[in-house]
């Protein structure tokens, strides 16, 4: 069975450390407000801001078959290289049936996902994580 690699966007600090750390580099790579006696090393700081910038937003592609989500929204990346982008507040229904889980949107359009070849706490976990956040979003709608 193949397993789908969770990322909850709004946990884990260590990733927001990243890229504030990024920021500061390139703020400093940019507006240079110490003199070095090497005027290159400030180009080598405002590349690593960027090299960290990039891992940052590298990692959705770092697992074949990914999920990301946080309070608003969720990208689902399976048997896809980009995935989908859903917002939660568009989702009406959930549904798993057979591990297929259908979305139905607010605008009548359907999204079947086949989870078959996942392990079956992987597709509970899916399910479960598009049923809180959809209905905790369309309470406050």
């Amino acid at each position: 069975m193949k397993r789908i690699h969770f990322d909850h966007l709004g946990k884990g600090n260590y990733w927001i450390i990243l890229i504030i750390l990024s920021l500061i580099f390139i703020v400093i790579g940019i507006a240079e407000p110490i003199e070095f006696e090497n005027e290159k090393i400030y180009k080598y700081i405002s590349a690593t801001g960027f090299l960290l910038q990039a891992i940052y937003f590298s990692k959705l592609f770092w697992c074949k078959n990914t999920v990301q989500w946080n309070n608003k929204g969720i990208v689902i990346r399976i048997k896809s290289f980009l995935g989908k982008l859903l917002r939660f507040d568009e989702i009406k229904a959930t549904e798993l049936n057979r591990k297929i889980l259908t979305l139905t949107k607010y605008d009548g359009k359907i999204i079947t996902l086949d989870l078959n070849e996942f392990a079956e706490s992987d597709t509970q976990k899916l399910n479960e994580i598009m049923i809180e956040n959809t209905i905790a979003n369309n309470v406050y709608n």
